[in-house]
């Protein structure tokens, strides 16, 4: 009999009440088109791996964002990119359809393509927001139009109000591709958050965010596959986040890219990522917590473990 993984949170997989649940966690394993170091298929198992070990008591939203109900999918294997693409796709606009909030958890970052196509066909007038360390608009690269290096040149064709926050690497190809006016480049915006209200003004009011992790400073997210010196810190990251959660109405988003290694640090950043920001998205929804005296341990509600 196969291993069962527990899901995310530490909650029983896909043994959770879908029906029940608000929120669907969708693994896209995939590590096809990435450039450099390999294993970003290993990510979306080391981010619901980590999981088990927050703290799901959320002290700025001051909820358990786990209460809404968090349902762990099966994780889409492919062997083709345009295969990766379609049954994304597929999927995640079933469970739009069944009204859930879907978070995708890569793999490269092509695996956002297929999201972003379901979502621009599900909300009218989306946006997105983009954090990442390259401006990934490149039209192809390597003989594919797929690559991660080409993610937001295909959501481009899906609508063209993107925001790109914490750029720090493009190929000369691509300035012809990007609106300078809607990229926050990281040596402009690093040493002050005064840019963030510019940012969120670009948004429409329906807004997709996809995070990829290299946005972060290698110096606290090493297990990356392009890791970029000079990127941007945790709580400027959640303080833009925030900011779009309270004044805009997130409908989803993913998180790529990780590639663990023997450090378990990044992974825990990465699901720590995710919580935060449903918390953030369930806060405007009016999603209220008990005191932090009765916080909710991991072994109430499945399998947490501290050591």
């Amino acid at each position: 009999m196969a291993k069962r993984h527990p899901g995310f949170c530490g909650l029983p997989g896909n043994n959770v009440d879908y029906a029940r649940a608000s929120i669907v966690i969708l693994p896209v394993p995939f590590d096809k088109t990435s450039t450099w170091i390999k294993g970003a298929d290993k990510g979306p198992q080391a981010i619901i791996d980590a999981s088990p070990y927050l703290e799901f008591y959320d002290i700025e939203a001051d909820s358990e964002v786990f209460k809404k109900g968090i349902f762990t999918a099966k994780a889409i294997k492919a062997a083709t990119s345009s295969a990766m693409i379609n049954k994304t796709h597929s999927t995640v606009s079933r469970y739009l359809k069944d009204d859930k909030f879907v978070v995708a958890l890569g793999g490269e970052h092509s695996i956002s393509i297929g999201a972003i196509k379901s979502y621009a066909g599900h909300y009218q007038n989306l946006s997105i927001l983009h954090l990442d360390a390259h401006a990934d608009s490149r039209d192809t690269y390597e003989g594919s139009r797929y690559n991660h290096a080409c993610v937001i040149a295909r959501a481009r064709e899906y609508t063209k109000n993107i925001v790109s926050v914490g750029i720090r690497s493009m190929d000369a190809t691509e300035r012809h591709n990007v609106d300078s006016k809607r990229m926050f480049f990281a040596h402009r915006i690093h040493d002050s958050d005064e840019w963030i209200s510019n940012a969120v003004r670009l948004l429409t009011d329906t807004v997709y965010i996809t995070i990829d992790v290299d946005v972060f400073d290698p110096g606290i997210m090493p297990s990356t596959g392009t890791p970029e010196p000079g990127g941007l810190g945790w709580y400027q990251v959640l303080k833009l986040l925030r900011t779009v959660a309270r004044s805009k109405r997130i409908v989803g988003f993913d998180v790529v890219e990780l590639c663990p290694t023997d450090s378990r640090a990044p992974d825990f950043l990465a699901a720590k990522l995710v919580y935060t920001l449903l918390s953030y998205v369930y806060e405007r929804k009016g999603l209220q917590a008990h005191p932090p005296s009765l916080r909710t341990s991991a072994r109430q509600a499945g399998s947490r473990r501290k050591g």
